[in-house]
């Protein structure tokens, strides 16, 4: 059976001690779709959501989120990320935004990308709630990740 890195001997809550491992290059995709009217995708693709311009907006959020996942994930390392990146796929009835997160560590950025996906949607549905009150975030994952022990993964 598996050891519970979260918790001590006495079964209270710990953060991991990555003192002892070593640094390596890491990286983490993830992503997450937000359903919406055509009018709407309509209406941030022309840049006519009355709060503004939707994706920039949208995008700081991302990043901003995952620099500061560990504020908010209890057991989270404190991270310096060295790169965040957030792009944006705009189809017919749906938005997917992704992100990259990459830095050189003792662990990875998996939930920093998770994050930043969230975040990222949930500022999509904040700016165009008065238009659409239907929108639906969905299907957030990590679709990748490399570096460290364990070494990579993808989901697809």
């Amino acid at each position: 059976m598996n050891e519970l890195t979260h918790f001590d001997e006495q079964g209270r809550p710990k953060m991991v001690d990555v003192r002892q491992k070593e640094i390596t290059s890491r990286l983490a995709k993830a992503q997450a779709t937000v359903l919406m009217k055509k009018e709407t995708i309509e209406l941030i693709r022309d840049k006519k959501i009355q709060k503004g311009d939707v994706l920039s907006v949208a995008t700081t959020a991302g990043i901003l989120a995952a620099k500061r996942t560990s504020e908010l994930i209890p057991m989270c390392h404190s991270l310096m990320i060295e790169s965040c990146k957030i792009d944006w796929t705009l189809n017919e009835d749906k938005i997917v935004v992704e992100s990259e997160v990459s830095l050189c560590a003792k662990t990875g950025v998996e939930m920093e990308a998770l994050m930043a996906v969230s975040v990222a949607a949930l500022t999509v549905y904040d700016m165009c709630k008065s238009v659409d009150r239907g929108i639906i975030i969905s299907d957030i994952c990590l679709i990748k990740k490399a570096g460290g022990k364990s070494g990579a993964w993808e989901k697809f």
